[in-house]
């Protein structure tokens, strides 16, 4: 999805805004141009630098009239936008003394807002033409003037640092800007795949629950019309006509209790069934890859000296997706086994999901959980359901992450060959991910989980 790419991010801004910000810097112009020659008695060229000045006053005009008030220009139109500005304020500075005008900092303006909403190649030409016009002015300008004739001009030595320190600062700025834009767009676009993961499992549990109540609400009139129609038949003996449509009638009520019964299965918004042993929501989560050609290996054991009974946990739905993206990953890259072991102790529920994969590269170790971190694709699965389109872009880990961090858990990737926390039930030197949360924020049987233990409401018919 182009979204989640980051794509034409420069048709997000507003015509208006970037009319606003330039109705700002020509205010700025005209009262610094003002106070130059009125105050400091400056002599300029003031009616070409008023020429400029409306130059841009007419730009604003007629993207005024010409553009709808909500309109949102192309990329193209956006970058002769800043162009424009670039060039505009460029020619004022060369009319108003070049490096030696304390404004040639303002160039940095149009820079920063082209590395904000400008892709590179756009913002790469940005950046050149104002390194380009900053290298003219130091040598190429109207000079300022006093209203006795003196040039205004700082020593050489000064002019060269200020011209050095503009093409860093357009370098610097411009590549920090865009740096700082792209992690939070990154973050926005994951943050958003990461609501609709967690809205897509809500929504699943929520018509699993609307079909368990129908399956438990029906029950009653499918019993009661199967019960009748039996008494029918064996009062319609004398008359087979009727009694074969008695008999249709049984048999459609018995079909319509069992598919509400298959379907019933699904739902899972009961309140008896909003909690579940730790083992059924793992295996919950693990289920849609079990037929993928790798073996699942499950262990299930307490820590220390605790009761051997399993914790009856809260199937939260951001906790069974976030345990769904983690095995998946794990199966991607294993080569024949995943386990996934449960250890709990009074104090702590944790689930270990390790393989016998290559492991995390080195490389992105210390990145895993950020959105769009490349990884390899795996090749070793079985003929038929090799991904080739799988480039491991880490919005998966990332989607897990978060989601089982709201749900209160500590998360710790690393890899089986780094000895990390070793599990008797897993042999593989690959991948590992630990997940652990607080007993008393996950465990069924806790205050956190008071409305688990009222009573189902009747549905209204």
């Amino acid at each position: 999805m182009d979204f989640l790419a980051g794509q034409n991010r420069s048709s997000w801004v507003r015509l208006r805004t970037l009319i606003l910000l330039r109705w700002v810097a020509i205010l700025g112009q005209i009262i610094a141009l003002t106070v130059a020659e009125r105050y400091y008695g400056l002599i300029l060229q003031m009616g070409l630098c008023y020429l400029m000045v409306g130059i841009s006053v007419m730009g604003n005009l007629i993207a005024i009239f010409v553009f709808p008030e909500n309109a949102r220009l192309s990329e193209r139109q956006n970058f002769f936008m800043v162009l424009f500005d670039v060039l505009q304020l460029g020619c004022l500075l060369f009319l108003t003394g070049g490096l030696h005008n304390p404004f040639a900092v303002m160039l940095m303006g149009p820079v920063m807002i082209s590395a904000s909403i400008l892709t590179v190649r756009y913002y790469l030409i940005i950046g050149a033409t104002a390194v380009l016009i900053v290298s003219v002015l130091s040598t190429a300008y109207l000079p300022l003037r006093t209203s006795s004739g003196a040039e205004m001009s700082m020593p050489d030595i000064f002019l060269f640092g200020t011209w050095i320190a503009l093409v860093i600062a357009v370098i610097f700025f411009g590549a920090y800007s865009r740096r700082v834009t792209t992690e939070m767009h990154s973050m926005s676009d994951a943050l958003s795949a990461t609501q609709m993961a967690l809205a897509r499992e809500q929504k699943l549990t929520d018509l699993g629950g609307v079909v368990a109540a129908a399956a438990h609400e029906l029950g009653t009139p499918l019993a009661t019309i199967k019960l009748t129609s039996s008494e029918l038949i064996e009062e319609l003996e004398d008359q087979p006509e009727l009694r074969e449509d008695v008999e249709l009638i049984r048999d459609q009520a018995d079909r319509c209790r069992d598919i509400m019964r298959n379907m019933g299965r699904a739902g899972k918004d009961d309140v008896h069934l909003r909690r579940a042993p730790i083992s059924a929501l793992v295996e919950e989560a693990a289920e849609p890859h079990e037929g993928r050609g790798i073996e699942l290996s499950y262990h299930f054991a307490p820590i220390g000296d605790v009761e051997d009974i399993q914790p009856s946990v809260l199937r939260k739905p951001e906790v069974i997706h976030g345990l769904r993206n983690l095995i998946q990953n794990a199966v991607d890259f294993a080569s024949r086994r995943v386990w996934i072991d449960v250890e709990w102790s009074e104090d702590v529920i944790a689930i270990r999901v390790s393989d016998d994969g290559p492991g995390y590269p080195p490389a992105i170790i210390g990145r895993i959980g950020d959105p769009f971190v490349r990884r390899g694709r795996r090749s070793n699965e079985p003929a038929g359901q090799q991904r080739d389109d799988y480039e491991g872009m880490g919005l998966g880990l990332f989607i897990a992450k978060t989601l089982l961090e709201r749900s209160g858990a500590t998360i710790v990737f690393a890899n089986g060959r780094e000895n990390f926390d070793p599990s008797p039930n897993a042999g593989g030197q690959g991948a590992v991910v630990k997940v652990s949360w607080p007993r008393d924020v996950i465990d069924a049987r806790t205050p956190y989980s008071g409305p688990e233990y009222e009573q189902n409401k009747r549905i209204a018919v």
